[in-house]
């Protein structure tokens, strides 16, 4: 996670007094014999202005646990060891909350599960919106919850996986470079090697929202999945600089239009939004560009695509290339070049 606002770091090089961690000495007694006994394992923490803001930690364990009710047998998961956030209003939980999941995927795991108490409102809602359930209670009185690789036929509940098994349509939407790796923080680009991820809503949401001028965004539907275009810098030949970076699945269309006035506008785009608040105050009192996508990152190519193959190869023959529909074949063929892990396809 290099030049990521969200770095893995040994968790014996955390300062174990800092006051982020109270509230969680106050929870579990014991946690800073725990957080010793953890020393050379890896977390993921966010620190921010030499402040802590967030903490996760995961474990690939495979014991059987009868503090749980119903208990667990032994089998393989992945468990949410320890998951704090300070809240901050930049929607950081569905930034490590894709982390866990994508790592679930990417690790051939079948079963994750965190223990939350019931007072943590809102991470349990967090977890449910993506698809957690509840498997039962802990002794001291957790609830534990649990993603499995059953198939809810939910977009967000079975984030991060994209769904095959209905038609739906495919489409090429092009991002403009100055956006696109804010956007799409695992999507940045080898070229992009100083861009800094920073801690940004827009980043962290797992949902984004992109307002395009091209028609055809009218002819999508939720459901219908994205193949993001990062168009070329400025001056450079697009051949070889314009990729396909990622894959996304439709959860709403919307225009300008249907929204009363510019503050309902604003805030339907909300932390999802790459623009400014100058952009969107443009963008109301132009009336354009006016077709509002709001969609789910699923995953990022592994291999990025050129332009060049998408058009030799893939067979992308369009004059221009704002948004452009795919067939079922292209698709699949981006999937194919892209080096998707078949984990993350649901078919």
């Amino acid at each position: 996670m290099e030049n990521d606002v969200i770095q893995k770091v040994k968790i014996a090089n955390l300062d174990f007094e800092n006051p982020f961690f109270d509230s969680l000495r106050d929870d579990y007694p014991g946690f800073n014999s725990w957080l010793s006994r953890k020393g050379g394992e890896d977390a993921y923490v966010l620190v921010d202005n030499n402040q802590l803001l967030g903490f996760l930690y995961l474990k690939d364990e495979k014991e059987a646990d009868d503090s749980i009710i119903p208990s667990f047998d032994m089998r393989r998961r992945l468990k949410i060891g320890t998951f704090k956030i300070d809240s901050h209003g930049t929607v950081l939980g569905q930034r490590f909350l894709s982390i866990i999941l994508r790592k679930m995927l990417n690790d051939g795991h079948d079963f994750t599960y965190v223990t939350l108490f019931p007072k943590q409102t809102g991470l349990v809602n967090l977890f449910e919106k993506f698809g957690f359930r509840q498997w039962g209670t802990k002794s001291n009185g957790e609830l534990v919850y649990f993603k499995d690789l059953a198939v809810l036929n939910d977009i967000y509940k079975d984030f991060p996986r994209l769904s095959l098994q209905c038609p739906t349509k495919k489409y090429l939407l092009s991002i403009f470079p100055q956006y696109h790796t804010k956007m799409f923080p695992e999507s940045q680009l080898r070229t992009e090697r100083h861009h800094y991820v920073e801690d940004l809503s827009v980043t962290n949401s797992s949902e984004k929202i992109y307002i395009s001028a091209a028609r055809q965004v009218l002819e999508m539907r939720p459901g219908d999945h994205i193949v993001i275009y990062r168009t070329a810098e400025r001056d450079i030949p697009a051949e070889f600089s314009s990729v396909a970076s990622t894959i996304c699945t439709i959860s709403e269309i919307r225009q300008i239009t249907d929204f009363e006035n510019f503050d309902k506008f604003q805030e339907y785009c909300g932390k999802g939004t790459i623009f400014s608040q100058e952009e969107l105050e443009k963008f109301w009192y132009n009336q354009y560009p006016k077709y509002i996508i709001k969609m789910l990152y699923n995953v990022s190519l592994n291999k990025r695509i050129i332009r060049r193959d998408l058009r030799d190869i893939v067979g992308i023959n369009a004059q221009r290339w704002t948004c452009v529909e795919l067939s079922e074949e292209q698709f699949y063929h981006v999937l194919e070049m892209g080096e998707i892990n078949e984990s993350f396809i649901i078919n």
